[in-house]
């Protein structure tokens, strides 16, 4: 029977999709759950909504106890310019990585399963940072049921791989079957632009852009062809580097390869006869607005935005812009309602 999904619903699920932030894609996933015609045509989804309104609820309310009563979140709230997610087999190196990388004390330990919950931390770059958020190891005999709802809020993954591990191969297909069975695809195609990418027919899949990341390269005879080896055994297409943490080799063009491939795009905001904030700017994405700056500054004040001046890439200085201008990478803004 067919679900003849109401304008209502696909307006709920299409919000839904465009927020990464926990507690409004639970807010969506109710309002999605009110709106959806009842029928037994939608009998399926509707039970589906229902668990996932279940799942992120204990979730959320986890991360809440945490507080007080050292419960772990679950569920990180994306923070900064990117989440990235840090994926990988047991002792592939993702733990050290994270830390070298976020300068976070989480643990690392040469033995496996030494990270059980979501570990965030921030890597710097330039003045803006990404959230990298280590995730426990994908095993089959390392079952998590909640991986999935965790990569629900990123925006990409670093799938973090030891070549030296001589089950290596064998380790990398077990975690993508492992993913698959959640509905996570790990994808080679990274969106530059906001809105880039076919939307899945499934609202609850997850399609992440990876990068492969082969870990202890300062263990390699010759990094670059250990690489190449473990691209043409797997077959992956992904970008990849070969890192060290140990040796900080590689890392440094991880920064500017994430910004370039995320569309990252910074914008400082001013008020009117005063300097630019020059210390914190907001993050967006290429092909965002004018208008999508005056949602991060506050939710309401779009709706009051008459016009706004550039000074950047995208315009000439002091030009009058509305909301439907695409800002540009440097561009200073000045929000006038």
């Amino acid at each position: 029977m067919p679900a003849n999904l109401s304008p209502e619903y696909k307006a709920a699920e299409a919000s839904f999709r465009g927020t990464r932030e926990p507690r409004e894609r639970l807010q969506w996933l109710r309002e999605m759950l009110r709106t959806i015609p009842k029928h037994k045509g939608t009998e399926h989804l509707q039970a589906d909504i229902k668990a996932r309104i279940k799942d992120l609820s204990e979730q959320l309310e986890s991360g809440r106890k945490g507080g007080s009563h050292g419960a772990p979140a679950l569920v990180i709230r994306p923070e900064g310019a990117a989440q990235i997610a840090l994926i990988g087999p047991p002792n592939s190196g993702k733990s050290t990585l994270h830390a070298r990388l976020t300068g976070s004390d989480a643990a690392a330990a040469p033995y496996p399963f030494t990270t059980q919950t979501p570990q965030p931390g921030m890597m710097p770059f330039e003045d803006i940072h990404f959230q990298l958020v280590d995730l426990p190891p994908i095993a089959p005999e390392h079952p998590v049921p909640w991986i999935g709802s965790a990569l629900q809020t990123a925006d990409a993954a670093l799938l973090v791989v030891d070549p030296g591990e001589p089950a290596c191969v064998e380790q990398m297909q077990a975690m993508r079957s492992i993913l698959a069975d959640r509905h996570v695809t790990l994808t080679e195609q990274w969106p530059a632009a906001a809105g880039q990418g076919p939307a899945s027919e499934d609202v609850f899949s997850v399609r992440l852009p990876a990068l492969l990341l082969a870990s202890k390269a300062d263990l390699l005879a010759d990094p670059a062809t250990e690489l190449q080896t473990l691209r043409d055994l797997t077959g992956l297409a992904f970008p990849s580097f070969a890192v060290s943490a140990r040796s900080g080799f590689g890392l440094g063009e991880l920064g500017p390869w994430l910004f370039d491939r995320l569309g990252v795009v910074r914008v400082y905001t001013k008020v009117p006869g005063h300097p630019a904030e020059r210390q914190r700017p907001f993050t967006l994405r290429r092909g965002q607005t004018v208008g999508d700056v005056a949602r991060l500054v506050h939710g309401d004040l779009v709706r009051a935005l008459r016009y706004a001046r550039i000074w950047g890439p995208s315009g000439f200085d002091g030009q009058t812009v509305g909301q439907e201008h695409r800002v540009a990478d440097g561009d200073v803004v000045e929000l006038h309602t």
